[in-house]
């Protein structure tokens, strides 16, 4: 049950390293299923941190905006669930055939519930589909009560995440 997170404390740094490695590794002639994330600065926002969410359906689209527009004084949580539920059903379609691996942007509040990707990332992992997931300090603790000690971390570094999933190549030839 082949199971990475990376961890970065830089906000979107997580994001752009999945979405590279994603990009490296599709070019590489991997198959892959899941989901990264690209923040956008939303036009005429005030000097608020609030951006535009979207998610890129693995291995080729469609994007889906996962955020709602709730206003630049809003303080909860922007997630659209809807839209989460669908980037889940487009990724669990993908998993047939088994994919070499899966990407997970964030193991995100939802996950930490029992909802959004969780499911999927535990059946993933039970057919032996390596699965690397983006886990901030947020949501840490949840994480590990989820994955036990399966999870190894890998360094948050495009060259380390190449070599964990080179193990699998390895093993499978």
């Amino acid at each position: 049950m082949p199971l990475a997170f990376i961890r970065t404390t830089e906000r979107g740094q997580t994001d752009c390293l999945l979405w590279q490695f994603a990009d490296e590794m599709q070019a590489r002639g991997l198959r892959l299923s899941g989901v990264v994330q690209t923040n956008s600065e939303r036009p005429g926002a005030i000097a608020s941190h609030h951006c535009d969410m979207d998610v890129r359906v693995l291995p080729d689209g469609p994007k889906i905006r996962i955020n709602q527009v709730l206003g630049e004084e809003a303080r909860g949580c922007r997630l659209n669930p809807a839209a989460l539920e669908e980037a889940v059903a487009l990724v669990e379609i993908s998993l047939d055939p088994a994919p070499d691996l899966l990407i997970i942007n964030k193991f995100g509040k939802h996950e930490a519930e029992g909802r959004g990707f969780r499911p999927l990332i535990a059946g993933a992992m039970a057919r032996g589909i390596p699965v690397l997931i983006g886990v901030n300090a947020l949501n840490f603790e949840a994480f590990q009560d989820f994955a036990g000690d399966l999870a190894e971390e890998i360094p948050a570094e495009a060259a380390a995440l190449a070599v964990w999933l080179e193990q699998f190549d390895r093993q499978a030839a």
